[in-house]
C-alpha cells in the first residue's frame, strides 16, 4: 500500500485553468498508483437555482453536499478525495477541508497565461455569448482575488504549456511521495 502524504486535493483556480481536467487526470493516475480515492467536482454540488442572493455561486449549498458524498466516499474507503472548485479566501477552503473529512489536504493552485484561458474559454463557452462574456470577464479578476489571498501553503502550477496528464503526474508523486 502507498503511503500518502496528503488526504485531500483541492485543486484551485480561475475559470479556464483546467481545474476539473486535471482532477480527472489526477483521479486516473492514483487509480493507476493503486491508491483508493474518488473526485469530486464541486461545481456540480453547487448547481441549483435559483441562488441566494447572499450566496451567488452556491458556496453554502456546495459545503452541504460535499459533507453528504465524502462520508460515502470515506465509508467505501477512499484514502484521498480529490476536488475541483474554487475557494477564495483561507476560511472557504477550511470549511471544505472539514466538509471532506480532511486533517491533511493539498492545495494546488492552478494558474495560466490571460490569453491562453480566454482561448480557452472561447471554446468552451463560444456558443453562447452571454457566457462567454461572463467568463471572460471573471478569469482576470478571479485570478487576481486567488492571488491575493496568499493561502498559507499551496502548490501552485502554471497549465499554459503544461498537459492534463503532467499537472497530474506532478501532483500524484507530490501526493505519494
Amino acid at each position: 500500500m502507498t503511503r500518502l502524504a496528503y488526504d485531500a486535493v483541492w485543486i484551485n483556480g480561475s475559470v479556464g485553468a483546467g481545474k476539473t481536467t486535471a482532477a480527472d487526470q489526477l483521479g486516473e493516475e492514483l487509480e493507476k498508483r493503486g491508491v483508493p480515492g474518488a473526485v469530486i467536482d464541486v461545481d456540480w454540488l453547487r448547481r441549483a437555482w435559483p441562488a441566494p442572493r447572499e450566496d451567488p455561486f452556491q458556496f453554502e449549498l456546495a459545503v452541504a453536499n460535499m459533507r453528504a458524498v465524502a462520508a460515502q466516499l470515506r465509508a467505501r474507503g477512499a484514502q484521498v478525495i480529490v476536488a475541483a472548485g474554487v475557494v477564495e479566501t483561507a476560511e472557504q477552503f477550511d470549511r471544505c477541508v472539514a466538509a471532506l473529512g480532511s486533517g491533511n489536504p493539498l492545495l494546488v493552485r492552478l494558474v495560466l497565461d490571460t490569453d491562453v484561458a480566454l482561448a480557452r474559454l472561447g471554446i468552451r463557452h463560444g456558443e453562447n455569448a452571454r457566457d462567454l462574456e461572463w467568463h471572460e470577464r471573471r478569469h482576470p479578476e478571479l485570478a487576481g482575488i486567488l492571488e491575493r489571498a496568499q493561502f498559507a501553503e499551496e502548490l501552485v502550477l502554471d497549465t499554459t504549456s503544461l498537459a492534463a496528464t503532467d499537472i497530474a503526474v506532478r501532483i500524484a508523486d507530490r501526493l505519494t511521495n
